[in-house]
């Protein structure tokens, strides 16, 4: 039903309230509705704005975007919770007589009569007890000054519109026909459910060694712990670990998914249980609860979270099998069925079956995620999640969220969009996108602007460049230029980026037939010489650490809805900025950055961008100074600017824009 001034299309809200708009902590949202009324007089139209713990503030909103109809007030979350607000519409009394007596009385047009409508609605406005003394004495001032028929017209519309008056009204209308939209909620949570630098690698590798005879002594969370100041001192926040569990024997996977595995082959972590426990027991080469615990405590004095993977999969010999045989689909034949993702095949795990015992398996998983929870973990990275009922994850995150909402859940849900899309509007507070699979200009312009403008009031991407399971064409065949180019854009297009360690080493052999690194640490132990690396030139991880830094440095990179794409007329020069206003920032000044990135790895281009200037605080027609984050590289820019961007040495400018003194 309207209300008497329709207000319609509120944002943010997920799919007409059903389930609570998401932010982050420090997030800007831009809160938005349409709302007009009839004929010519003009509106007002304010936030309503309730945090958790009930104080409602109220936020003028502005319109934007000319003869849309189309409202807008930026404001920060801080406060953790959930927040609900309305919007307000009303007949803006004061603003409608200003536009009509500042065209009719110059022409003498009805001239007493606008000053008798005019008086009464200062009248009003100054009668109004809610103003301070000093705005009632300005009104009163400006009610005797229209009466005053002894002065000139002008002088007495002049009183009436005196700066003071005008600014008295704006910030407190007088108000009639006031109409009030459904009530919709924002669930604000912390900082980390947003923002974030991950780094994924195998405590098994980290410390392995190889023995005389052939076999492999794994590397434990003790060796692993070691690797923790160096994934720190490159900026990131989050250590993700894939599965540290008990992995199965029977079908076990040999080195590049064969099925030979040999007795000293580790097997996959995805392939869960054995006789040594399941989902709450530790992979006794990997140490005991108390290892993982000094694994958790050198992690949290390096500044650095640990996420653990949740794989709600299990091995043939997962105490689960024996223990709970309807937890799984026996086929026409007796077997039990084996998870596939044609045509790959994963003979070393049975998937499990939601159906058959529903509250048996929703008990056991609760209690496996509280295990964890209850020795330091708040991180999850959920494996598959679309490959399970999407009820249960809203169930599973509602539950743990509604004690503990502290806890983090990343799906990776590479799958269709409607259920990428409705794992987040289940509870998921990030997921993994199509990113790696975006690589043209085109597609990534398409891809960025829908993440920022499209999904972000209930999906939060984490663009990571790579995973175990994810080598792509472009990596693989891009050379350093390649691995440049993901990085710079995960880094700075998204609040939250990773990457999987190898990266920085510039891993890009594939295995025969398969997007996906030979020699798959899935399947193998693999330590690194990261040091080696980097003394010899061939390290990518001092440029993780400067992209890592300018996140620190600029709070507009830590946003996602302030992306903004701009133009150039190079067919493979992708342009967009990312600006925060100065009243969102900890130094008060506004923050801006321009990323130009040449996303054909194997070229020189030179070609002219297109900035719509305004995006990021400058007036149009100004020049400013742009400083290149990567070179350290001055120069004064416009509107259109030239630009060389050889891949063969800097793909990417990052340009920290002066905004302002």
């Amino acid at each position: 039903m309207l209300g008497r001034i329709p207000i319609l299309e509120l944002s943010p809200q997920v799919d007409e309230g059903l389930w609570p708009a998401t932010a982050f902590s420090g997030e800007v949202i831009p809160f938005q509705a349409t709302a007009f009324r009839e004929g010519h007089d003009l509106i007002g139209v304010d936030l309503l704005l309730l945090d958790p713990a009930g104080v409602q503030t109220e936020h003028r909103m502005r319109p934007i975007a000319p003869g849309t109809d189309r409202w807008e007030a930026l404001v920060q979350l801080q406060a953790e919770g959930l927040w609900r607000y309305r919007i307000q519409a009303y007949a803006d009394e004061f603003a409608t007589w200003k536009h009509n007596a500042e065209v009719k009385i110059p022409a003498g047009i009805d001239v007493e009569l606008m000053f008798t409508i005019g008086h009464d609605i200062l009248a009003r406005a100054a009668a109004d007890k809610r103003r301070s003394t000093a705005e009632r004495r300005h009104l009163s001032e400006s009610v005797k000054a229209v009466s005053d028929t002894a002065r000139t017209a002008d002088d007495r519309l002049a009183a009436a519109l005196d700066s003071r008056i005008v600014s008295i009204l704006d910030a407190r209308p007088v108000v009639s026909l006031p109409t009030l939209s459904p009530t919709r909620s924002v669930m604000v949570e912390r900082t980390r459910a947003g923002v974030g630098s991950w780094y994924e690698f195998f405590p098994r590798s980290e410390g392995a060694k190889k023995l005389p005879d052939g076999s492999w002594k794994s590397g434990t969370f003790r060796t692993a712990a070691k690797r923790l100041p160096e994934v720190a001192a490159m900026g990131f926040d989050v250590v993700y670990l894939p599965p540290i569990h008990p992995i199965g024997r029977s079908f076990r996977k040999g080195p590049n998914n064969t099925l030979d595995a040999g007795p000293n082959d580790p097997g996959s972590p995805w392939a869960i249980g054995g006789p040594e426990g399941g989902h709450d027991a530790i992979h006794p080469d990997l140490g005991t609860e108390k290892d993982f615990a000094y694994f958790l405590g050198k992690a949290k004095q390096s500044g650095l979270e640990v996420a653990l993977d949740l794989a709600l999969q299990a091995s043939p010999d997962h105490p689960w099998v024996a223990q709970h045989p309807e937890w799984f689909t026996t086929l026409p034949d007796g077997s039990i069925a084996y998870a596939e993702n044609p045509p790959k095949k994963y003979q070393d795990i049975y998937p499990i079956n939601f159906d058959n015992d529903p509250i048996g398996l929703r008990d056991e998983v609760l209690r496996i995620v509280r295990h964890w929870m209850s020795l330091g973990v708040r991180i999850f990275r959920v494996d598959n999640p679309h490959t399970k009922p999407l009820d249960f994850w809203e169930w599973l995150i509602h539950t743990v969220n509604t004690t503990d909402p502290d806890v983090v859940f990343l799906a990776e849900a590479f799958t269709r969009p409607a259920i990428l899309k409705t794992l987040a509007k289940a509870g998921f507070q990030q997921s993994y996108t199509y990113f790696t699979w975006r690589n043209t200009k085109e597609e990534l312009e398409e891809f960025l602007d829908g993440l920022a403008h499209e999904t972000a009031d209930f999906l939060r991407p984490n663009l990571f460049v790579n995973t175990p399971d994810i080598l792509t064409e472009y990596l693989q065949f891009g050379g350093p230029a390649a691995f440049k180019v993901r990085a710079a854009i995960a880094a700075t297009a998204a609040p939250s980026w990773g990457v999987y360690s190898g990266f920085e080493l510039f891993e890009n052999v594939a295995r025969a037939g398969a997007e996906e690194n030979i020699d798959n640490e899935k399947y193998e132990y693999r330590p690194r010489d990261y040091a080696k690396a980097q003394t010899l030139g061939r390290s990518l991880a001092p440029y993780l650490t400067m992209l890592n830094r300018a996140r620190s440095e600029h709070s507009a990179l830590r946003q996602l809805r302030n992306l903004h794409v701009h133009a150039s007329d190079d067919d493979s020069i992708l342009v967009y900025s990312k600006y925060l206003a100065g009243a969102f920032t900890r130094s008060g000044k506004p923050d801006a950055i321009i990323v130009v990135a040449n996303v054909d790895p194997h070229s020189v281009r030179e070609t002219i961008v297109h900035l719509e200037v305004a995006q990021f605080g400058i007036q149009p027609g100004a020049e400013f100074e742009v400083k290149d984050i990567v070179t350290g590289a001055r120069w004064t820019w416009g509107a259109d600017n030239y630009v060389r961007l050889d891949a063969f040495t800097e793909p990417v400018h990052i340009l920290s824009v002066k905004v302002g003194s």
